[in-house]
This record gives structure tokens, C-alpha cells and sequence, in this order.
């Protein structure tokens, strides 16, 4: 079960797809933050759901929120997809210990070994103000987003 709405996101240090570190906290009184975990980088659902965002960055940049990809993949397979996707987000790597953020968040799939498609937008006082999830194989919707920062 994914952590709800009204619980502290649990926070975290990640390096993104350029090997530098980033931070929950260094949003904390910044901005809010939209974590999106995603099972493996070059996979054609995650591929689609990510260039879906990546076609619709205002979403997130008019709700002044921070979007940030998070797979159990290396900085270098996250690397190498965004370049080739031409992501304008970070990606981060929740590689070792392999799942370690993912399974704070409620997100880890045990028997898969990677994360589920689970979504948290997260205020500005770390507070997750919404989430959801979708079944293993399915795509997250445009339409879900906006609700959850609408929310």
C-alpha cells in the first residue's frame, strides 16, 4: 500500500542521471514536488508515460512543482534514456539499496524487484497531498496528474 494523502514524505538523497546528488529536503520550503516512480528505463509503457510528461511539462511547471522520475535503474541507464528521449526532468536512481526510496513510499514490488507506477505530489512542507497508483502493466493518465495537482 502507497503512503496517502497528509502522510510526511519520507525523505531521501538520490543521484540524478548526471551522478548529482538531490534531495527531498532541498525542496522542502522551496517548492512542491511531484515524485514519479517508474518500473526500468527503456521499457515501452514507462517510455510512454514519461514522454507524455515530457510533452506536457507546463502541467508541472504551472503548478510551480518540481517533477522528478525515480526507477531502480543506474545513473547510466537513466543517463543514456533521457538523452535519447530528450527528458527535461531528472531522473533519479533508486539503484542501491536497490529500491530503498521506493520501498518508503509503499511503491516496491518485492516479487518484480522494481516499483510500481506510483505517483506522490508532495507540498512544500513534505507533506504528500496526493497519490496514486496504477496495476502493474498499466499506464498512469494525463488525466490523473492533473487531478492530483489540481487536488
Amino acid at each position: 500500500m502507497i503512503l496517502g494523502p497528509g502522510a510526511i514524505a519520507p525523505d531521501f538523497t538520490l543521484a540524478n542521471q548526471f551522478g548529482q546528488p538531490v534531495s527531498l529536503a532541498d525542496f522542502r520550503g522551496v517548492m512542491p514536488v511531484t515524485l514519479v516512480f517508474f518500473p526500468l528505463a527503456f521499457s515501452r509503457t514507462c517510455q510512454g508515460e514519461l514522454c507524455e510528461l515530457r510533452d506536457h511539462l507546463e502541467l508541472f511547471e504551472d503548478s510551480g512543482t518540481e517533477l522528478l522520475g525515480v526507477s531502480v535503474d543506474s545513473k547510466h541507464a537513466l543517463r543514456a534514456w533521457a538523452e535519447e528521449q530528450g527528458y527535461g526532468f531528472q531522473l533519479l536512481a533508486d539503484f542501491w539499496p536497490h529500491g530503498e526510496v521506493a520501498r518508503a513510499y509503499g511503491a516496491f514490488l518485492d516479487e518484480r524487484g522494481y516499483a510500481n507506477r506510483a505517483t506522490f505530489v508532495i507540498d512544500v512542507d513534505g507533506v504528500i497531498r496526493s497519490s496514486f497508483a496504477t496495476a502493474p502493466g498499466e499506464a498512469r493518465t494525463l488525466e490523473q496528474y492533473r487531478a492530483a495537482l489540481a487536488g
